[in-house]
C-alpha cells in the first residue's frame, strides 16, 4: 500500500490585509486581530495543508524580521514573525509593507477626519494641541519610507525569509485595491477626488516596491498581482472586496477599508490556481 503524500506546509506572514480584522471568526490570540477565514486559512483548507498563520494586524516589515510588535490596546507582545517560520515550509505568503509607508493608516485617518464626528474631534485636538505639547511630548510617528527604501526593506525581508526556509516558494501577495475609477468622491467614501488620487498614488508606490523586490528574486519568489486583479472590486463597484468606511462599522470591528470575506476568498482562489501549478504533486 502506498503512503499518502505529505501535506503542504504553509506559513503566512504579514499585517492586517493578511490577518483579516473584522472578519468572523476572530481567532486566538484576539489581540492579533486575525480571522479564521482570512486568505491563508481559506487556502490551507482548500489544499488540506498545514498552516502556521503568524500575521498580526498593524505589523510592519520590521515586525516580521527583527522587531517585536506590541499589540494595540493590549499588553501582549508578538515576537518577530520570522522566528516561528519552519525551515521545512513549502509555501510562505507575505502581505506587508503598507504600514511602513502609512498606506491604510493614513487613509483611515483621513476618512475618519472627514466625518462630522471626526471633524469636530480634530478641531478640539488642534485647539488643545499647543497646551498638551507644553506638558508632555506626544509620541513621534515613524517617517514613511520612500518607494526605494520600501523596496530595499521588502527585499531584505524576503531574503531573510528565504534564508530561514530556503526550499520554500514565497508568494508576495499584493494588497487588494481599495479605491479606483468607480469610487465616487463624497459618495462611496468621504474623500475629495484629490484625496482619492493621493491615496491611489500611495497604492501605486506600494505596487512598484513589490515589483522591484520580488521580480529580482523570481527563482524562489513570485509577486501575486492582487491589486490589479481587484481593480473592478474597489469601493463603489457592484461587488467590492473591501469594506467601506463607517464609524458604526469601526466601533463594531467590521472590515473598515480592509478585505471583506469576498476579498479573502478571491485572494485564496487566485493563490490556489498558482499553487496547483507550482506543486502539481501535492496540491
Amino acid at each position: 500500500m502506498s503512503s499518502s503524500p505529505t501535506k503542504l506546509r504553509i506559513v503566512s506572514l504579514g499585517s492586517s490585509f493578511a490577518a483579516g480584522p473584522g472578519i468572523a471568526p476572530q481567532v486566538e490570540p484576539l489581540s492579533a486581530k486575525r480571522s479564521g477565514q482570512n486568505y491563508p486559512h481559506l487556502l490551507a483548507k482548500e489544499l488540506d495543508a498545514e498552516l502556521t498563520d503568524l500575521s498580526v494586524s498593524g505589523a510592519t516589515l520590521l515586525n516580521i524580521t527583527t522587531t517585536p510588535q506590541k499589540a494595540i490596546f493590549s499588553k501582549e507582545v508578538f515576537e518577530p514573525q520570522i522566528l516561528s517560520v519552519s525551515s521545512d515550509a513549502d509555501i510562505i505568503t507575505v502581505t506587508a509593507g503598507g504600514n511602513d509607508i502609512g498606506y491604510i493608516g493614513d487613509m483611515m485617518f483621513d476618512a475618519g477626519k472627514a466625518t462630522t464626528v471626526g471633524w469636530v474631534a480634530n478641531g478640539i485636538i488642534q485647539t488643545i494641541k499647543p497646551l498638551v505639547s507644553i506638558f508632555c511630548r506626544p509620541p513621534e510617528r515613524p517617517t514613511p519610507l520612500s518607494v526605494e527604501a520600501l523596496a530595499q526593506r521588502l527585499g531584505e525581508t524576503l531574503d531573510a525569509i528565504h534564508e530561514k526556509a530556503p526550499n520554500a516558494r514565497v508568494y508576495l501577495v499584493e494588497y487588494l485595491a481599495v479605491l479606483g475609477p468607480s469610487t465616487k468622491p463624497g459618495v462611496d467614501i468621504q474623500f475629495t477626488q484629490e484625496k482619492i488620487d493621493h491615496h491611489s498614488q500611495v497604492a501605486s508606490a506600494l505596487q512598484n516596491a513589490f515589483a522591484a523586490a520580488a521580480d529580482s528574486r523570481s527563482e524562489w519568489c513570485e509577486r501575486v498581482p492582487i491589486h490589479e486583479l481587484s481593480s473592478d472590486h474597489v469601493l463603489g463597484s457592484p461587488e467590492p472586496w473591501v469594506g467601506g468606511f463607517a464609524l458604526s462599522s469601526l466601533f463594531r470591528g467590521g472590515s473598515v477599508l480592509h478585505p471583506n470575506l469576498d476579498g479573502m476568498r478571491a485572494i485564496a482562489n487566485i493563490l490556489l490556481l498558482k499553487i496547483r501549478q507550482d506543486f502539481p504533486k501535492k496540491a
